[in-house]
């Protein structure tokens, strides 16, 4: 029965009403022990996995139509339909979570960690591989004990090692720390890490993981959440699996809601079936925005997604919609903002979290990132020039050429520019940082503008040599200032 509530023990989840399948045991405080997790059908899914083909098992993912709980969202089935026949073969579980945002693996590894290394020896089965590498971030010291018990305890009633369960299917899960680099949550750098390089992110072609992967062979990198689905899905089957979520999104997510919301916190919701104001407003979820004040912007997809704003409330928490509307659902982190949130500010402090975090290996990312950050910085100290505005949206543009993504301005007659943006760089990163400069300057000009002293007469003026193509609320009205404010360069 949902307690409605906040659970002391598992820090930020929030039992509320609603199908549960990966968090179903975190009101119990001895949910991360062996001998619970034996109670609650623990390892049940692995024993119907070894009564069944591998191949079963990969055909029953692939009918489920387990998206990938990692940001892209691609279904795991088809994802692992990739490997060629070519052996050793591997699989990463990327536990690396360092999206702005995100705390939902986090509380997967510290809460359950027996339903992670579950889900990694059924997949491991399903690949017919012996060998799986589980990558936690460094950061996350209670998340690695937690994992390394139960994989001690899993060993010990072999559940993991040679002849599991009394077959002849021999699987290792080898736990490894990461160093905490925000980049090793990409795929080809995480692997990078692993073989004891920099972090850094491959080219692919040719280095796409199911082809050449770590150690140059096949490897699958699944999510953390995607994996704990697994012991569900096999007790239950993918017809039941169906019947929560959407046609599109079957099955239920991990959402962590931040910011300035009267109830923030880790929600387990059926996906696709819920928009962003029943998230937002619903009793069920996180009861509207704190203190009576007003939304006035929230990033639907962990800090690299481009921002939403009221007009985009009433969207499903479906991919391709939100995909379509201009952002992204990335890896379920979502941050509200209320009416007194700087833009600006904001804008700031994502930024500069990208320039600190990127690895250095391209050129536009590197130095890109880092000149946003100085601008910005410049303009928030009071000695912002006019053209740093378009300056940013020039940068920016070096990085991540064309429209950006970002989402209908109405009132300012601009239509959404889907999602995904292009780039310059091997990885995301660098377009990551575009996403906060063009959404604010799209959207907020004028807060920018406000901030912007003259380099000549009154220095406590600000310069309105815009104001006839803005009203009030920093709405482009003509047709350069809209192409810019698009991120059309």
């Amino acid at each position: 029965m949902a307690t409605n509530t906040y659970v002391a023990h598992a820090p930020g989840y929030v039992d509320n009403d609603g199908p549960k399948i990966v968090t179903r045991r975190f009101a119990d405080p001895e949910s991360h022990t062996l001998e619970r997790y034996l109670a609650t059908e623990g390892y049940d899914g692995l024993r119907k996995a070894m009564s069944m083909a591998p191949a079963e098992v990969a055909n029953l993912v692939k009918d489920a139509v387990l998206l990938g709980r990692g940001g892209a969202g691609f279904p795991a089935g088809v994802k692992w339909g990739f490997m060629p026949p070519v052996w050793p073969r591997y699989l990463v579980v990327n536990g690396d979570e360092s999206e702005p945002g995100t705390y939902k693996d986090r509380l997967l590894m510290e809460r359950d960690p027996h339903q992670l290394i579950e889900g990694c020896v059924i997949a491991c089965y399903a690949l017919g591989l012996n060998q799986c590498f589980l990558y936690v971030r460094g950061e996350m010291a209670l998340a690695q004990e937690r994992i390394a018990q139960a994989l001690n305890d899993a060993y010990a009633n072999n559940f993991v090692g040679k002849g599991i369960l009394g077959t002849d299917v021999d699987i290792d899960v080898v736990l490894h720390w990461g160093a905490g680099a925000y980049i090793v949550g990409e795929e080809t750098a995480l692997i990078e890490s692993l073989e004891g390089n920099r972090g850094m992110p491959r080219l692919k072609p040719p280095f796409f993981p199911a082809a050449k992967g770590l150690y140059l062979k096949p490897t699958i990198v699944n999510n953390v959440e995607t994996l704990s689905n697994l012991n569900w899905l096999l007790i239950n089957g993918a017809d039941a699996y169906k019947q929560y979520g959407s046609e599109k999104s079957p099955g239920t997510r991990m959402l962590a809601v931040s910011g300035h919301v009267k109830r923030p916190g880790v929600y387990e919701v059926e996906a696709g079936n819920i928009s962003f104001r029943d998230l937002f407003y619903g009793e069920n979820y996180c009861q509207g925005i704190r203190d009576g004040h007003e939304l006035k912007m929230f990033i639907p997809g962990g800090g690299s997604a481009p921002w939403f704003f009221g007009d985009q409330l009433d969207l499903k928490l479906e991919a391709s919609d939100v995909g379509a509307a201009g952002s992204m659902l990335g890896s379920g982190a979502l941050v509200v903002m209320d009416d007194s949130t700087d833009a600006v500010r904001a804008c700031l402090r994502l930024v500069r979290f990208y320039a600190r975090e990127s690895c250095g290996k391209c050129t536009p990312c590197r130095e890109g990132t880092s000149w946003e950050e100085k601008i910005l910085e410049r303009i928030l100290d009071g000695h912002g020039r006019q053209e740093d505005i378009d300056l940013l949206l020039s940068v920016g543009a070096q990085i991540s050429p064309g429209r950006y993504p970002a989402a209908s301005f109405e009132d300012a007659g601009l239509s959404a520019v889907p999602f995904p943006p292009r780039q310059t760089t091997i990885c995301p990163l660098g377009p990551s940082s575009v996403a906060p400069i063009v959404s604010a300057i799209r959207r907020f000009r004028s807060e920018f503008e406000a901030k912007i002293v003259l380099d000549h007469g009154d220095h406590d003026e600000v310069d309105h040599d815009h104001e006839d193509n803005h009203d009030g609320h920093g709405h482009a009205h003509d047709a350069d200032a809209t192409a810019v404010a698009a991120g059309g360069h």
